[in-house]
């Protein structure tokens, strides 16, 4: 947290970084950066701790309710992105309303790099969100995508395909990617790849049940 602060401080003029941890005895993974203009209010850190762990999509979608600004982004604080890469995400806010990063040099262990290598284009088939790493933590959103969606657990796995389901606009960028040297990774074949798989049916449903309507103009 203390680098995040250090590298964004001096090109932010406001800012509030907020985490909120999976679980009381975790490390902070889970951060919620909103920058702000508030003259009363200096910066500042927050945390929630949850009572026990729900897991990322809780972690995700309680910072989101908690933050406040028109700029909200989302990066995990393990130190495998590098928080001056925000300044790269964040101009794109201008012309989309979600901006995802992209690690085209991945530094991750085999498993998960063999996990993405699969589920990554079997749902880009399905969804169509056109996006090359969903799973990147790394994430600009303007705020109201975020009011507009829904999270259910393990939705957080296809923002950008929540986000054009609604008729916001997604592009990504390429940001630079480190090897793990922070906290314990649980990623596996079956406690993400099959899961994922199951939530891709319900986001394919979705896609094909959500209403979408406009108002004549008079």
């Amino acid at each position: 947290m203390r680098q995040f602060y250090r590298q964004l401080r001096p090109q932010l003029e406001f800012l509030r970084i907020m985490t909120t941890p999976s679980s009381p005895h975790s490390n902070p993974w889970a951060s919620v950066i909103i920058p702000i203009k508030d003259e009363r209010e200096n910066p500042q850190v927050r945390v929630f701790h949850f009572d026990r762990n729900y897991g990322k999509t809780c972690a995700l979608e309680a910072g989101f309710r908690q933050s406040a600004g028109e700029i909200i982004i989302q990066i995990d604080g393990d130190l495998q992105q590098d928080s001056e890469d925000i300044l790269k995400l964040v101009p794109y806010t201008a012309s989309h309303d979600v901006v995802c990063g992209w690690r085209q040099q991945r530094q991750d262990g085999f498993v998960k790099m063999l996990s993405s290598r699969i589920a990554n284009p079997v749902r880009n088939l399905f969804t169509h969100d056109g996006v090359h790493d969903t799973g990147c933590p790394l994430k600009v959103f303007r705020r109201p995508v975020l009011e507009r969606i829904r999270l259910f657990e393990g939705m957080h796995r296809f923002f950008p395909a929540l986000a054009l389901m609604h008729g916001f606009t997604v592009t990504e960028v390429p940001v630079r990617h480190y090897p793990r040297i922070h906290g314990i990774s649980k990623y596996g074949m079956g406690n993400r790849l099959f899961k994922s798989l199951y939530d891709l049916i319900a986001v394919r449903w979705m896609q094909h049940r959500v209403l979408r309507y406009k108002f004549r103009d008079n």
